[in-house]
This record gives C-alpha cells, sequence and structure tokens, in this order.
C-alpha cells in the first residue's frame, strides 16, 4: 500500500475542507463533519482533516501512481477555491506500508 501525507497552510482550511468535500461529492461517497472529510476516490481513500492553520491531507492507493493522481487532484481543486491565497505551498510526504 502507497500512502501520502501533505499540508498547506491557510487560515481558511474549515472553508476549503467544506467546498473540497462537497465538489469532490457529486462524483464519489464522501463523508463529512466539521473537521473532517473521508473522500472514496477511485485509487483510494483520503482523509481531509482543517486544524487551525492549516488543510492536512492523508491518501492511500495500491498503486504509486494513484497517489500521484490524487495529489494532482488536490492540488488542481484547492487552487481553484483558494485562488486568493495562490500559490499555496504544498507539503507532501509519500510512504509506502508493506
Amino acid at each position: 500500500m502507497f500512502t501520502t501525507k501533505g499540508s498547506v497552510k491557510t487560515d481558511k482550511a474549515a472553508k476549503y475542507l467544506v467546498q473540497l468535500c462537497k465538489h469532490f461529492a457529486h462524483k464519489v461517497e464522501v463523508d463529512l463533519s466539521d473537521t473532517k472529510g473521508d473522500v472514496a476516490f477511485p485509487m483510494g481513500p483520503c482523509t481531509i482533516t482543517a486544524e487551525d492553520s492549516a488543510l492536512v491531507f492523508a491518501g492511500q492507493s495500491h498503486k504509486p501512481e494513484g497517489i500521484e493522481a490524487m495529489k494532482g487532484i488536490i492540488v488542481v481543486h484547492l487552487d481553484k477555491f483558494a485562488w486568493r491565497e495562490f500559490p499555496l505551498d504544498y507539503q507532501w510526504e509519500d510512504g509506502e506500508v508493506s
């Protein structure tokens, strides 16, 4: 299993969490609470968490290409929603769990 942990600093994390999850819910299953969203992407699950000053991502996929696709989807959509803060500084740490 391949994993990724990512974050982006923003004071509007809760707002962007809701926007992302509601948008993704048009195509995939999403479970959204006040501070967390579980998104069932086709390539694997991703949990998005809104913290005080950051949006945090934790994703899994059976293939490394799935991780790259997941990160790409998140970045493209968040960049659109957070265009006033562009460019956002994404920090990603990919890994592998056996």
